[in-house]
């Protein structure tokens, strides 16, 4: 068999952005057509968001480009994730090189795009014209219709929504599994540690990530292959005079550990309550007990 045989790959096109409900049926599809075609399951996703480039502005997105690949490989096992760098020229590109493109370098196959997909110059390759072009290069094409829940159509915007709202629930319904946000641990002021209640600070992969509403979470840390249950505020931390830049603290539950440095990701499941200043560290530290029991009651209920 040779390398190109051996390479083929059914891939499942699209940005991913947090990898909702809707993108899992396009990577369902891709394996299941990988499987009948004895190929590869393979899903491409752009580096950065081809609206930002399109528009020239900054668009918030829910995860970066290692949570996305993190998310495709751990809970879909799709290893082979094509991260496909998009710039001005590929913005420029004729759509019918985009898809030879996939052809030439990446020996598909077969492709699976959502109704709404669009690629090459002013976004002229439609779903229509490539399905046509694929079935003249020979190669399979399917095109997966929109996909709601309660009447509603899953959409990255729509859960970027929820998530800056606050409504961490409902958004991990949309999304199929727990919000993420995930980065390399900072030196911090290390407040929590004179409080009792040492916490880690986040630095995320991406500055132009979407954060959820300022407030305290009931969360998960995931590090050197474990899961802990958290408590995760995010805010500015008025109680200590914050220069009022958001940051993301998280106390891990029976931990006593040096992380940083190392990359963690942290999971929410829930909120508990909004960020307010407090009247002293006494009072502080009393509201973050209430925090951490109401954090092992969610944990309790969800099993």
């Amino acid at each position: 068999m040779s390398a190109n045989q051996e390479n083929r790959a059914v891939i499942a096109l699209g940005f991913f952005d947090g990898v909702h409900r809707g993108h899992a049926e396009l990577i369902k599809m891709a394996k299941r057509r990988a499987g009948e075609l004895n190929a590869v399951p393979a899903v491409l996703s752009f580096d950065v968001s081809p609206e930002s480039v399109i528009t020239g502005h900054s668009v918030p997105l829910i995860g970066s480009v290692n949570t996305r690949a993190d998310i495709v490989r751990r809970l879909f096992g799709v290893g082979n994730v094509i991260i496909y760098h998009f710039d001005k020229k590929t913005m420029e590109m004729h759509w019918q090189d985009f898809i030879d493109s996939l052809i030439a370098e990446y020996y598909a196959v077969h492709i699976v795009i959502g109704h709404d997909f669009r690629c090459g110059y002013k976004g002229e390759g439609n779903p229509e014209r490539i399905s046509e072009y694929c079935a003249r290069m020979g190669i399979g094409c399917d095109v997966i219709p929109k996909f709601t829940l309660d009447g509603i159509t899953v959409s990255s915007t729509y859960i970027r929504e929820l998530i800056t709202n606050g409504e961490i629930e409902r958004a991990n319904y949309f999304l199929g599994h727990p919000y993420i946000f995930a980065g390399t641990v900072r030196d911090g002021r290390k407040v929590g540690r004179k409080l009792g209640t040492p916490t880690i600070n986040l630095d995320g992969d991406d500055e132009s990530l979407i954060l959820p509403a300022n407030g305290v979470y009931a969360t998960k840390a995931i590090f050197n292959g474990a899961e802990r249950p958290a408590i995760t505020n995010v805010g500015v931390r008025p109680t200590f005079g914050e220069n009022g830049k958001v940051s993301v603290e998280t106390f891990i539950f029976d931990f006593d550990g040096d992380l940083y440095g190392q990359y963690i990701r942290i999971e929410f499941y829930k909120y508990i309550r909004a960020e307010r200043k407090f009247g002293s560290a006494e009072e502080l530290s009393a509201q973050i007990a209430m925090d951490i029991e109401a954090t092992k009651q969610t944990f309790s209920l969800i099993g």
